[in-house]
């Protein structure tokens, strides 16, 4: 079988969530024989650099970056307020792009043409010219969502009223495009069930981030204490930038007598997060390895209160046997149960209450983080998803 991958950012190195799940698609066709092909757009935020894409993924996939200019332009958005376009969506068309994909769809007959989430549509009307190809999309969350959520939990009156209207021209555009391509790979069930809500006439199968569980090493390192809290996470993404904001101002105050101290990673952290640094609060940044920072700590908050799809991290820590506190809509995707595999909150005065019955109990969050790694070792298997996808591609 021939694959075409599209994506919108590239899938190296894994800098983010949406790069490891691109990353496992990948990595999972390739085991499977899949002949496949890479052409992922490039931009200010991700680059593409070739010297970190390791030898052998470059080789099997013989992956190309072609940049995009996605910056924020204020005539075109503007002009977007007052016409039916989303532009969240139109940045990302290229004619550089656009004509790259055709001349790959006239060199190859690909079976497939694979695209990596919503900013790839608007490429299908060049793929339909040249190929017979069925359409894959890989939805990694339902952008409209993430706005509605996000205009929901903002004060600003302003700002409510235009992630509204951003997010209202989002649904319009994903509720007419689910139905232009053959098939859609959603990453959770919830955003499979919405896509039915809207109407979506096309095959839809459930597919969650898989993992290969051997790269996934845990520490058996028996401490005393579990007290060192953690959150990592890209914070170029609002819903982390949201979170952490929420968590620091709300929960955090409620712990300051506890014995305990909060570790914050991720890239492009905001400068206005250096305020915080004390001798409880460590912020760390971007992190050479997100394993070995997961490692070193002991329980990882999840504070999100908007976005969509399926937390990768969130897999990640629970490969990690890392007991884990989210809100309902950061753990939204994963078949959890709270108290057994995870603890969920959705108020401060909850969250602080699940952290404080970790940290008085190290059994506790030894029995949900190996709970947590027998459920992904039960439902995220890799290789088991990539049969399953490989399945709705022939079906």
């Amino acid at each position: 079988m021939k694959v075409l991958q599209l994506c919108n950012k590239p899938p190296k190195p894994e800098v983010d969530g949406g790069c490891i799940a691109m990353s496992r698609i990948s990595e999972g066709l390739i085991n499977k024989g899949v002949q496949l092909k890479i052409l992922t757009a490039c931009t200010d935020k991700h680059p593409f650099l070739k010297e970190q894409i390791p030898a052998d993924f470059q080789k099997a996939t013989n992956i190309e970056g072609i940049y995009l200019d996605t910056r924020v332009n204020v005539i075109d958005a503007f002009s977007a307020l007052v016409t039916s376009d989303s532009y969240n969506v139109n940045r990302f068309f290229s004619p550089d792009f656009d004509k790259r994909i055709k001349e790959l769809l006239t060199m190859v007959e690909y079976d497939v043409v694979h695209l990596e989430s919503l900013f790839m549509t608007p490429y299908i009307s060049s793929i339909r010219q040249c190929s017979s190809a069925k359409i894959i999309l890989r939805s990694h969350n339902l952008e409209h969502l993430i706005w509605e959520r996000l205009a929901n939990s903002t004060g600003n009156k302003a700002k409510k009223m235009y992630l509204k209207h951003l997010a209202s021209k989002l649904k319009k555009y994903e509720c007419k495009t689910i139905n232009e391509v053959d098939g859609i790979a959603a990453i959770s069930k919830e955003d499979h069930d919405r896509f039915i809500e809207f109407e979506c006439k096309k095959p839809i199968i459930s597919l969650p981030f898989g993992i290969e569980l051997k790269d996934y090493t845990i520490k058996n390192e028996k401490r005393s204490k579990s007290n060192k809290l953690f959150h990592i996470g890209a914070m170029n993404w609002q819903p982390n930038k949201e979170a952490i904001n929420w968590f620091t101002d709300t929960v955090w105050p409620l712990l300051r007598e506890e014995d305990l101290s909060l570790h914050l990673a991720g890239r492009e952290m905001p400068t206005y997060m250096n305020a915080l640094a004390s001798d409880k609060v460590v912020i760390h940044g971007e992190v050479d390895s997100a394993q070995d920072f997961m490692n070193d700590h002991d329980i990882m908050i999840v504070p999100l209160l908007s976005g969509s799809g399926m937390r990768i991290k969130i897999i990640e820590g629970m490969a990690l046997g890392k007991a884990i506190i989210s809100t309902t809509v950061g753990a939204e995707g994963i078949d959890c149960t709270h108290g057994e595999n995870i603890l969920i909150a959705d108020s401060s005065e909850e969250f602080a209450k699940c952290i404080k019955s970790l940290i008085s109990n190290p059994e506790k969050v030894e029995r949900i983080g190996k709970n947590a790694r027998e459920l992904v070792e039960k439902k995220f298997d890799n290789s088991v998803i990539i049969d399953q996808l490989l399945n709705f591609y022939k079906s």
